[in-house]
């Protein structure tokens, strides 16, 4: 069966579920240092034509909300006067598709400070839990409303911890498709998205795709061949694949990266780097994953995490590491640099 047809056959008939009509998502998320207004900047447009001489095709963003401990969902509503996008929003989906690549909107809550990570938020008290919903379900449809034009939204990032309140997801994914006309997905932890249970309502399953890539038990031996890391992400794939078909969904991958670290197979999630054979360990690691999701129809793609702006080079994560980059090039450059 040719790509496009299996992937309209995947994605259902709902309008605007088809992600991609050939080829793959070769996908980059754009973070910043200092909060939305990064993105709005003049630094964009080299920024994405930088990312264009990789062979990616879509970028990814993610505005931030802050979750307290009550539930309560907090942001600055710039732009939410007369319903006008603000400039950090409108700017980068314009300038994505002004160079002829398409943008990917998966809004995050900020959980610095109150919780461990995203997926620890969850409320048994019921006041508590109203309250989330209620917030969240406002400020997601607001940046959905604002998001209108790009071409891929998330109605959720890794709060896996609420799955089992599935009625209210359902509410949240209505509010956000009354806003949004384009595809949506939520950004399952790779731990999780075998339990979310509305992934019917929405036209792709999304995957926070941390795998371990080896036995965490083999930690410290000697330097893994190659094959090692291939047959790691093999598995991964029949998972994923297996998955697919029983959802009648395609997968794409809304997040991966590699730490320059001794501990990427294992620990993907991890943020130290460093340690033996750290560089080797990540370029196999990347290797591995870019090959294998090249061959799967199934997964459709991934979004890479992650780049910045201008020359801001981070210390974990760097997409924009030489050696990453090379690595990135050879797989994606010559592939179509242009999203269809």
């Amino acid at each position: 069966m040719a790509m496009a047809v299996l992937l309209s056959v995947l994605a259902g008939s709902a309008p605007g579920s088809v992600l991609v009509q050939d080829g793959k998502i070769n996908g980059m998320t754009v973070s910043t240092r200092r909060g939305s207004a990064e993105w709005g900047k003049d630094h964009m447009a080299p920024t994405i034509s930088e990312l264009k001489e990789l062979g990616v095709n879509w970028i990814q963003i993610h505005p931030y909300a802050r979750i307290e401990r009550d539930g309560e969902v907090r942001w600055r509503r710039d732009g939410d006067q007369g319903g006008t996008a603000p400039t950090w929003l409108r700017s980068p989906i314009e300038e994505a598709h002004r160079q002829g690549i398409k943008i990917f909107i998966k809004p995050h809550l900020a959980y610095w400070g109150n919780y461990s990570w995203r997926g620890e938020i969850a409320y048994e008290n019921l006041a508590d839990r109203e309250r989330f919903f209620r917030t969240y379900r406002e400020w997601i449809s607001a940046m959905a409303r604002f998001s209108q034009g790009a071409d891929a939204f998330a109605v959720g990032t890794e709060l896996d911890g609420t799955l089992e309140h599935e009625a209210q997801w359902r509410q949240v994914i209505a509010a956000v498709r009354a806003e949004y006309s384009g595809p949506l997905t939520y950004a399952a932890n790779w731990s999780d998205y075998e339990r979310v249970p509305f992934w019917d309502a929405l036209d792709a399953i999304g995957v926070q795709a941390y795998f371990p890539v080896l036995d965490p038990g083999a930690r410290g031996g000697e330097l893994p061949p190659q094959a090692e890391f291939d047959r790691g992400w093999g598995r991964i794939m029949d998972r994923l694949r297996a998955f697919s078909r029983q959802q009648g969904k395609i997968v794409v991958l809304t997040e991966l990266g590699y730490n320059r670290s001794s501990n990427a197979p294992y620990e993907p999630w991890d943020s130290r780097v460093g340690g033996a054979n750290a560089d080797e360990l990540q370029a196999r690691c990347m290797e591995a994953a870019l090959g294998a999701i090249a061959r799967e129809s199934s997964v459709v793609g991934v979004f890479l995490w992650k780049w910045f702006p201008g020359d801001y080079r981070p210390r974990d994560f760097a997409m924009s590491d030489p050696a990453m980059r090379r690595i990135i090039s050879a797989h994606w450059a010559g592939s179509p640099a242009t999203a269809r």
